[in-house]
């Protein structure tokens, strides 16, 4: 997945915030060493634990989550696309949805963050899982 503009932003302005921190413990450590192995050790426990909230929020965060407004988007006859997760989807005559659509996985599957096209007739396209599909005419 390619970098998105704010997540560039948000890496240099940490770079920055390290580079400085860097060059402060330096300038500490040449007046004085204890102070600034103090200082050492409290930033680097809070960074741990901000790295820590960081990584949760990546792997965890994002789950649920609709894609960017207007990036649905079908086009073509009886052609379909859902930003999230589908259960069952009929585009043929004469075809009958199933009684009950198919289980989907607990977790709801990931949805994209990017577009979600389907062109052409009746394509379908989802961001995240598809149950079933039947495009066909009975």
């Amino acid at each position: 997945m390619a970098a998105t503009t704010p997540s560039k932003a948000l890496l240099w302005s940490g770079v920055g915030v390290s580079g400085v921190g860097v060059v402060a413990l330096l300038l500490v450590a040449v007046a004085d060493l204890g102070k600034a192995d103090q200082i050492a050790s409290v930033a680097g426990a809070v960074l741990a634990l901000v790295g820590i909230g960081l990584s949760l929020w990546a792997q965890f965060g994002n789950r649920g989550q609709a894609p960017v407004e207007g990036a649905v988007e079908a086009s073509g006859a009886r052609s379909v696309a859902a930003g999230g997760s589908v259960g069952a989807v009929v585009t043929g005559d004469g075809v009958q949805a199933p009684a009950a659509p198919p289980a989907m996985p607990a977790g709801g599957g990931p949805t994209v963050s990017g577009p979600v096209t389907a062109s052409g007739d009746r394509s379908v396209a989802a961001g995240g899982d598809i149950g079933s599909v039947s495009t066909g005419d009975a």
